[in-house]
């Protein structure tokens, strides 16, 4: 499934054909974003809808095709609706007329597997309602409580959203501080951007926009100037920030214009411990210098956008680490959330982005088999400092002596 551009909360619903997925959406929503029929297997491939659920928040929510489908074409729906268990941060088990069997207990089984928290919910109950029996068996497999729903008539509608509220996972929709911890009330942020051919034409990439949304958010100032700005900069004010930021690619150039004495990291470290497995990608660093020749390589870019012809990840941070390693290392690069082309034991060195475009759980989704196999995982940013020399000096501001 493709994943859009947005870091909400999403939430999964899953069910046999016909047991009223659709229709809970839209109830939800409060409009008619998912079709609803009265024939099974009206929903083909997973929908995504962004809305506002009243009294929770801003959520995606995800329509997935009926668990039970049949046929060659079914089974594809199924995969699909099976892969979308990678991206979401909540699921919602729809099941109606006191039915249960294989389908559910199988996903029921790949939600824990997948560390997913569920809500079980009785759909269209104004036609039939969940008997004592039947609440009680959900209760003992499951071990979560089933909500008796209708979208008809909405009952137990305010009881479903609190329900929500309080299952879905808090990092999934509390934003925490992208540099707050590291900066004090009316400090100076030195964010130094290059604009080259990679600059999105007459706007800042999204993670320098969060870090100055974040310096503001905490009573900061933020100073955005050119890597080729820095030295003139500093010598005419003779300020001295409390932290310097740089973009990735220009390294080098920041850790000469920035004195020693002054903090310095990447916006690409920043979102690697805003949302990344920091501690792994601290552990898997330095492995780069481990690298063989013959060994592979997989860079993974977590959005898709239009490739220059000096591409950092395609193009600079392979070209970086062959100079580095002198080895003959194989490269392979996997843009949005597609499948790897070659089992992760085949790697040596997984190198993720610094994820702005998806959630925190898709991120950490996307690197648990690599790190389960013992595959060694970094960041675009950490790998880079690391093959310019200057890897514990950019991570230095967010490790403990």
């Amino acid at each position: 499934m493709s994943k859009g551009k947005e870091s909400k909360p999403h939430i999964g619903i899953y069910g046999r054909r016909n047991n009223g997925k659709s229709s809970l959406i839209n109830c939800l929503a409060g409009q008619d974003i998912a079709i609803v029929s009265d024939h099974a297997g009206t929903t083909t491939d997973p929908v995504k809808k962004s809305f506002e659920i009243t009294g929770f928040g801003p959520v995606i929510l995800v329509d997935t095709a009926g668990i039970d489908d049949s046929g060659e074409l079914g089974e594809k729906r199924i995969e699909r609706t099976l892969r979308t268990l990678e991206i979401i941060d909540l699921a919602l088990l729809v099941v109606t007329n006191n039915s249960w069997g294989d389908f559910e207990e199988d996903l029921v089984k790949k939600f824990n597997e997948n560390d997913l928290p569920f809500i079980v919910i009785h759909s269209k109950s104004d036609l039939e309602e969940p008997t004592d029996d039947f609440t009680e068996r959900i209760s003992v497999v499951t071990g979560t409580a089933l909500v008796e729903f209708s979208a008809a008539d909405k009952r137990n509608y305010e009881k479903l959203i609190s329900l929500i509220s309080t299952t879905i996972p808090e990092h999934s929709y509390k934003t925490p501080a992208l540099l707050g911890d590291l900066i004090s009330y009316g400090d100076i942020v030195l964010l130094i951007t290059p604009i080259d051919i990679e600059a999105p034409a007459g706007r800042l990439i999204l993670p320098q926009v969060q870090a100055i949304r974040d310096i503001l958010d905490n009573d900061a100032v933020a100073i955005v100037l050119k890597e080729t700005e820095v030295d003139a900069f500093l010598k005419k004010t003779g300020i001295k920030p409390a932290l310097a930021v740089t973009d990735s690619q220009v390294f080098n150039k920041a850790d000469a214009s920035v004195p020693g004495d002054i903090p310095l990291t990447s916006f690409s470290i920043l979102l690697a411990r805003f949302k990344g497995d920091f501690e792994n990608y601290l552990k898997g660093t330095p492995t780069i210098s481990d690298l063989k020749d013959g060994n592979r390589v997989l860079l993974l870019e977590s959005c898709t956008h239009h490739v220059a012809c000096d591409d950092i990840g395609r193009v600079k941070i392979p070209r970086w680490i062959s100079n580095f390693t002198g080895k003959k290392i194989e490269y392979d690069v996997v843009a949005g959330l597609d499948k790897l082309p070659r089992p992760v034991t085949d790697y040596s060195l997984i190198i993720q982005c610094g994820g702005c475009m998806i959630t925190r759980r898709q991120l950490h989704n996307r690197l648990s088999a690599a790190i389960k196999a013992g595959v060694p995982v970094t960041n675009y940013g950490m790998a880079i400092a690391y093959v310019q020399g200057i890897f514990n000096r950019a991570v230095a501001p967010f490790v403990k002596d």
